[in-house]
């Protein structure tokens, strides 16, 4: 499945590649330089973040992961999740590498599932630096309390459809 993803991806770009072609050699060129620079600026954090959830998987407490996160956690273990991921700092590859070494520590999939939902959806620094300071208070609030349910529903489907 990863392999089909991969490649149905890589033509996806070859496809974008050749429209640029189409309109210009300048837009090609522009394309391939940004789109570099995105590849040479990212490696480095996806490999520290993929090394870096190596060594948490490690130093967490699995058995406090089982009790708090764990399969058998339920509804519980899923509000500590959700918790945990509005709480956390950062982009994807703090967020995500957090939820790959809880995952490998014993944590049961619905609760990362939740975890990884409340991250994107309403992480608080993100509330509180970006959003408030760019749109109408009303609308960051409007927002947020829309999403509240979202990580309990996507846990919930998680719960239903099984093991990943």
């Amino acid at each position: 499945m990863s392999m089909a993803i991969n490649l149905l991806l890589w033509i996806v770009v070859g496809i974008l590649m050749l429209i640029a072609a189409m309109r210009s050699r300048v837009v090609l060129s522009e394309g391939l330089r940004n789109g570099g620079g995105e590849v040479l600026r990212l490696l480095p954090r996806i490999a520290i973040g993929v090394v870096g959830a190596g060594f948490i998987a490690e130093a967490l407490p699995k058995a406090l992961i089982a009790p708090w996160i764990g399969p058998e956690s339920g509804l519980s273990g899923v509000a500590v999740s959700i918790v945990a991921g509005a709480l956390t700092p950062g982009g994807p590859v703090v967020g995500f590498a957090i939820a790959a070494a809880a995952l490998k520590s014993g944590a049961g999939a619905p609760q990362v599932v939740a975890y990884s939902t409340a991250w994107a959806l309403y992480a608080i620094h993100r509330l509180v630096l970006w959003e408030m300071p760019m749109m109408p208070a009303r609308l960051v609030w409007l927002r947020a309390s829309v999403s509240l349910p979202l990580p309990f529903i996507a846990a919930g489907l998680a719960m239903a459809l099984g093991k990943p």
